[in-house]
């Protein structure tokens, strides 16, 4: 990579062009279109590329730990609600923890680049997870399984804690920094479209495994934590620091709970509303997000849900990347609203229909709704940030988008799905299969955000008002 190289060509490289050139061009336009503003030099490629990668970790972890342990271990919803529960405790306090002190460091590289290595690592020590390694140590154990899932859970736990630390954290309060010069919506439209991007690449480089042998999580893990551990290398040559360093952010024990303040939250009352309707969104995300997969090629018999799934995927995609910019031009709450009818849409369809061609709809529908979704979301919290205090503020977006939503999403999925239909398995043990009903309690939790949003309009309208 040359400095001469135009950002749009920098970072085509590192993303296959056979599926992906309507997603780049996109990408390429809106890197075109801010190239006079004041981000610093390879800003975008180092947005794509770590906001890409932490993204496939992400989901990853979010979409298919799940599945290893119903797989491998026959972990039932309630050791799956417990993992996604405790990986969320993890990371809400990882972020308030390590966000407080790159701000008193006045510091984002090292904990974004140190963090991305050290994830990668944990990530490749999950390949020795397997029953022939846990039998061998743990002889006398009674449940192999059991120690199994536990074992999961406790090095989720830790690889959570590296991967907040780098993109939790550090990733996004350096995102916040050099945003706020202006088209924070475009760049949050562009790092928001990066899930559905991951999912794509996730789900075609899975289609490669048999999902039911221990030899392709082996390989997987492997695969995975190797390019998070040199994307982090590689971003000690990327990242520029940000240099947000202030007098104020000395104190560490603090900034940690500076954003918990009572006084601070009456200084900004809009970014605590939207944290709180943001936490309402992510739950009803979560209750349905954890059994995915699992809904698709256990309950529907899509053994071939990846094929199905990637064209809803690639539109997705695209849509969420150019819908940053009607933040920008319209405002939150014109640009909510499409995004939670299109997120309602698909829940309807997914919970009355389970033709595949009808199936696909209602997950693209979900899917949009989903994702421009994060990005009006995150586009309104990082406005509402008070200048100088994005790593303070970040473990307080955490807890809204994970904390909460990672403890009482799945634990509502859990309870949905308490008397679904059971599959004995070969080895003679049962597993639950997920239902449609999913997505009749997600809905209901969107149906619970409407007052909040209003309240959260009226709020807005008054300061721009008193403005």
């Amino acid at each position: 990579m040359t400095e001469k190289a135009s950002d749009s060509e920098a970072f085509s490289f590192y993303l296959p062009c056979d599926n992906n050139c309507a997603i780049l061009e996109t990408v390429s336009k809106e890197a075109d279109r801010m190239k006079k503003s004041v981000y610093p030099s390879r800003f975008w490629p180092a947005l794509i590329i770590f906001s890409l990668v932490g993204q496939i970790a992400w989901v990853v972890e979010n979409m298919y730990f799940n599945v290893f342990l119903y797989k491998m271990f026959n972990a039932g919803a309630s050791a799956i609600s417990t993992m996604v529960a405790a990986s969320a405790v993890s990371a809400a306090l990882t972020t308030i923890v390590i966000g407080a002190l790159s701000d008193k460091l006045g510091r984002r590289r090292v904990f974004i680049c140190g963090g991305y290595v050290l994830w990668g690592l944990t990530i490749a020590a999950f390949a020795l997870l397997r029953v022939d390694l846990i039998g061998a140590a743990f002889p006398t154990a009674v449940s192999v399984s059991a120690v199994a899932i536990t074992l999961v859970i406790v090095l989720d736990c830790v690889m959570t804690f590296f991967g907040s630390a780098a993109n939790d954290a550090a990733f996004n309060a350096w995102l916040t920094d050099v945003t706020a010069g202006g088209g924070r919506g475009a760049a949050e439209g562009v790092n928001a479209m990066m899930p559905l991007l991951a999912i794509l690449v996730v789900f075609g480089g899975f289609m490669a495994f048999d999902l039911d042998k221990q030899e392709s999580w082996t390989m997987i893990f492997l695969i995975i934590g190797a390019v998070v551990l040199v994307i982090g290398v590689l971003g000690f040559f990327l990242i520029r620091e940000s240099g947000v360093r202030q007098e104020e952010n000395n104190k560490y024990f603090r900034n940690i709970v500076y954003g918990f303040r009572l006084s601070v939250v009456r200084k900004t009352p809009l970014f605590y509303l939207t944290l709180a309707a943001f936490a309402v969104f992510s739950i009803s995300i979560q209750i349905f997000m954890p059994y995915l997969i699992l809904y698709y090629n256990v309950s529907l018999g899509m053994e071939n849900y990846v094929l199905i799934m990637a064209p809803a995927i690639l539109i997705a995609a695209v849509v969420t990347a150019a819908y940053g910019r009607v933040y920008d031009k319209v405002g939150f709450l014109r640009a909510i609203v499409p995004s939670l009818a299109m997120l309602c849409s698909g829940y309807i369809v997914l919970y009355c229909f389970r033709q595949t061609a009808l199936v696909f709809v209602g997950s693209l529908l979900m899917m949009c709704g989903y994702l421009t979704g994060m990005a009006v979301f995150g586009a309104m919290l990082r406005d509402r940030t008070p200048e100088g205090k994005a790593g303070m503020f970040q473990g307080l977006r955490i807890v809204a988008q994970v904390l909460i939503p990672g403890v009482i999403g799945p634990a509502i999925g859990a309870a949905v799905l308490s008397n679904a239909e059971m599959a004995l398995n070969s080895d003679g043990t049962y597993s639950f299969i997920p239902n449609q009903n999913i997505f009749l309690a997600a809905l209901v939790a969107i149906v619970c955000l409407l007052p909040l949003l209003w309240v959260l309009v009226r709020r807005e309208r008054k300061e721009e008002n008193a403005s």
